[in-house]
């Protein structure tokens, strides 16, 4: 594209099905896609999982699994793992995939991984206030910052033990259109 980033109009193109941002002088087209978040459900191997207390927003305060945005050039395994030790100091392994979850509200796609430790020590790093590892009893469900971090709960929960993970899919919306 040139450099034409303030002469764009809003329409649909041809072929399209939505409206999208069109620059005017050579016909780019600016497509806004999701945001590609990478996550794990880290287990200690003794049935607990590992959580960190948000010290950022959004939900400050608010515990979640280690998880974040992807960065350009690095794998959805590398972004799991490298959100894991920003989060809360632990190396970890990827063991296989657990789910993927899509939340069009805020145009995330979701993919979360079961892992364990691969060394061992946690600690909270500069966007946590607190990490630990919680049995499924202890996990404050009412202080949980996105519906996301649940669904992975859950779905960790329904597949121990299962050597294969078939993993799950789930979506925030309830209007999905077929193509």
């Amino acid at each position: 594209m040139t450099d034409h980033s303030i002469d764009f109009k809003s329409e649909v193109p041809e072929g399209d099905d939505r409206i999208r941002r069109i620059c005017r002088t050579c016909g780019f087209i600016d497509y806004v896609n999701p945001k590609l978040v990478a996550g794990a459900v880290v287990s200690d191997g003794q049935g607990r999982i590992l959580m960190a207390r948000r010290a950022i927003e959004p939900r400050s305060g608010f515990w979640t699994l280690p998880a974040g945005y992807m960065e350009e050039g690095e794998t959805v395994e590398e972004a799991a793992r490298r959100e894991a030790f920003e989060e809360t100091r632990a190396r970890i392994e990827i063991v296989d995939l657990l789910g993927i979850y899509s939340v069009p509200r805020i145009s995330q796609v979701q993919i979360f991984f079961r892992a364990r430790l691969a060394e061992p020590g946690i600690a909270a790093g500069p966007e946590s206030e607190a990490v630990g590892f919680f049995g499924f009893e202890d996990i404050p469900y009412d202080r949980l910052a996105f519906p996301s971090v649940r669904w992975a709960i859950e779905d960790f929960r329904e597949r121990i033990g299962q050597r294969v993970c078939v993993p799950a899919m789930r979506s925030q919306s309830a209007d999905l259109k077929p193509y």
